[in-house]
């Protein structure tokens, strides 16, 4: 490993002068020092592209102008802005955190670290930049991009997936904080070398104002860091969607609190298509197949299978509601069933 103190001591230097010269300045965000909405752009970026994130940002802040609008909002009206952005927990958390800010403390942000991480939905990484942002506050984020860069620079081969070494590199990451001033553009440098220069693949190293301090640079081999040995294991899910249709209507039911696309609106959901067909046996209707949707999340790839059944008649059937497609924007939707509503109403 480079000797840690020669880069603790230039690593920060470089890192702001490049910001300042080469780094990202128009982000919405970062014209603020709100912690709204600083708190806000950080939740929407987990796993999130800034790309992607740009016009859900905006269009929430009309929606919810301050935590405490955020706060006094339902949950439903909340899922229905973040419908589309996907990792529906982080909408949920967003909310649960913005009712204890209002009754905890009295609608107002607290300024350090460690009271921030005591919110809910809020991480060690995104406390302290919350804290950096917004009150100058000495304190060392770690997500993912952040990792890939330090351990880099470090050539930290170390494998993350144990927890000691995961805490040991986050003492590395605190004692390359700057002093003074700096932790603004520190920590947005961070951010911007990890996003647009230090890549998972086919990294920029020759833009890197860490290039002649980067110890994995120097061994030729960038990509082999960070090391994470234990990988998800992902599997496959197949289910039916009952699309009923009645007139300018939809029937569709809330997913349950907990799960994936919890609190959303959804179709009915079958396990096999001979389930949908005893479920539907009653209705008078032909039951016509619609495109399969294939759809990758976290911990699996999901196959459904449409079948859309119009009927003359509503049924007396329980567990849901029908819904006016007029009134579809104004729900919390899975992002590939409004994609299948809006093209076939």
């Amino acid at each position: 490993m480079l000797e840690f103190e020669t880069t603790r001591a230039e690593f920060a230097t470089r890192l702001v002068a490049w910001q300042r010269q080469h780094g990202r300045h128009r982000l919405p965000w970062q014209q603020t020092r709100d912690p709204y909405r600083v708190w806000l752009s950080e939740i929407m970026l987990q796993q999130t592209q800034v790309s992607t994130v740009l016009g859900y940002y905006d269009r929430f802040l009309q929606r919810f102008p301050d935590v405490v609008a955020l706060a006094n909002a339902s949950l439903d009206d909340v899922l229905a802005a973040w419908s589309g952005l996907g990792y529906y927990s982080r909408a949920r958390n967003l909310h649960r955190c913005a009712q204890v800010v209002r009754d905890q403390h009295g609608g107002r942000f607290p300024q350090r670290a460690v009271e921030l991480v005591e919110l809910p939905g809020i991480g060690r990484s995104t406390a302290a930049a919350i804290a950096a942002f917004c009150f100058d506050e000495r304190a060392a984020i770690l997500d993912g991009n952040v990792k890939r860069v330090l351990t880099r620079v470090l050539a930290y081969g170390a494998d993350l997936a144990v927890p000691r070494h995961e805490r040991e590199l986050w003492s590395m990451a605190e004692q390359l904080l700057p002093d003074g001033d700096d932790m603004g553009p520190y920590t947005q440098g961070l951010m911007d070398l990890g996003a647009t220069v230090c890549l998972a693949r086919s990294p920029s190293c020759l833009l890197c104002p860490a290039h002649a301090l980067c110890q994995a640079r120097a061994q030729g081999q960038p990509e082999v860091y960070p090391v994470k040995t234990r990988k998800l294991k992902r599997s496959r899910r197949e289910n039916w969607w009952l699309w009923l249709q009645h007139e300018d209507s939809v029937w569709l039911t809330q997913r349950p609190a907990t799960g994936v696309w919890a609190g959303l609106y959804s179709l009915p959901e079958y396990p096999s298509l001979a389930a949908l067909h005893e479920a539907t046996a009653a209705l008078e209707g032909a039951a016509t197949p619609r495109p399969t949707i294939e759809h990758t999340l976290t911990h699996f790839d999901w196959v459904l299978h449409p079948v859309q059944i119009r009927v003359a008649q509503r049924p007396g059937w329980e567990g849901g509601q029908w819904v006016p497609y007029a009134r579809l924007p104004d729900l919390g939707l899975p992002a590939p069933l409004r994609k299948l509503l809006a093209a076939g109403c």
